[in-house]
């Protein structure tokens, strides 16, 4: 018994290397898609960086208010601020309620956040 010989027809040499091309299209993409969505990253991130940074300061004001920490509570804030990559704002007192606003810069993006601290009414 004689073995077969496969002979190439001209379609199959048509589409020879068709998936590299598409495997080059897919990569190319998922490598688009990933840089648009990658300052919408930065911009989620940085909030979440706000809204901690003034929930610290909030509380560092409202501890020097109610006497555990000493100094002044504003100032207190604004270095609790600036440790956690914020810049402080503003700060108000109210009693022993401290209300500050924070602001991250990221790349394009400016975030404020707002938070407030004191004992339980």
């Amino acid at each position: 018994m004689r073995a077969r010989r496969r002979t190439v027809s001209p379609r199959d040499e048509r589409d020879a290397g068709a998936g590299t091309i598409v495997a080059v299209g897919l990569v190319g993409a998922v490598v688009g898609l990933a840089l648009l969505l990658a300052p919408v990253a930065t911009v989620g991130i940085a909030r979440h960086r706000a809204a901690t940074a003034a929930d610290a300061a909030a509380l560092a004001a409202a501890d020097t208010v109610v006497g555990i920490a000493a100094g002044d509570p504003c100032g207190n804030a604004g270095l609790t601020a600036a440790a956690n990559g914020a810049a402080l704002e503003r700060c108000e007192l109210d009693g022993l309620v401290a209300t500050v606003e924070v602001r991250v810069v990221a790349g394009w993006a400016s975030i404020a956040a707002r938070a407030s601290a004191g004992p339980p009414p």
